[in-house]
């Protein structure tokens, strides 16, 4: 009943589904879309796909990469779903490469590449993790910040905010307003560093002026 079912293929699997979920960890904790259960299906999905490729044209006869070789556009799918145009700016891009790796990495694992499918995931960390951090701290990366300013008087905190901006040279877009129980909500997006986020809420918090923000994914 299970002699389709070798210790070669389980192990091919597991390493995939091991690979998926590391990386899959790091997209949980950063708050992504695509995290841990969907890495870990995907690098599944394309080992299973690459092994069926294998064993089934050993078997039957054909082409050995003939299924192996639709994963490419049906991940492309799957990576298009995660990209959004969202309040004028683009976001998921680094999502949808994740998910295009780990593909990859499923690939490597199912066809009996252990070690370059290792080795393909930690240079995927790395981009993730260290070259993530190299950006955050030099200023390298600009993220969709939306802030949102409760205030009784609008019209001279819209005036404020919006000189605040001109001076730091810092783009807005999407403003909007709408009235709350102690006041007006003053909502407008901006693309920035993360040291330019900072400087601009300190600004804000100088003026007396109490600001949320909330990061669009990226």
């Amino acid at each position: 009943m299970l002699h389709d079912l070798s210790a070669n293929v389980v192990g091919r699997l597991l390493l995939a589904a091991a690979l998926g979920a590391a990386v899959g960890i790091e997209r949980e904790l950063r708050r992504k879309p695509a995290g841990l259960r969907t890495m870990i299906l995907i690098s599944v999905g394309a080992a299973l796909f690459t092994v069926i490729s294998y064993e089934a044209a050993g078997s039957f006869g054909g082409d050995h990469t003939r299924i192996a070789a639709q994963i490419i556009p049906g991940i492309g799918f799957i990576g298009a779903g995660v990209v959004l145009r969202e309040h004028g700016a683009v976001t998921g891009i680094t999502s949808a490469a994740t998910i295009f790796v780990i593909a990859s990495v499923g690939m490597a694992a199912g066809a009996a590449m252990p070690v370059t499918a290792v080795f393909a995931t930690l240079l995927l960390l790395t981009s993730l993790i260290v070259l993530g951090k190299i950006e955050d701290r030099f200023g390298l990366r600009t993220c969709v910040v939306t802030f949102s300013i409760e205030t009784p008087d609008i019209v001279t905190t819209s005036g404020k905010v919006h000189k605040l901006l001109e001076e730091s040279a810092i783009e807005s877009q999407r403003w909007k307003t709408r009235r709350t129980p102690d006041g007006t909500l003053l909502e407008f997006d901006t693309d920035v560093t993360s040291a330019q986020e900072r400087e601009l809420v300190a600004q804000l918090q100088a003026m007396h002026l109490h600001c949320e923000v909330r990061r669009l994914h990226t």
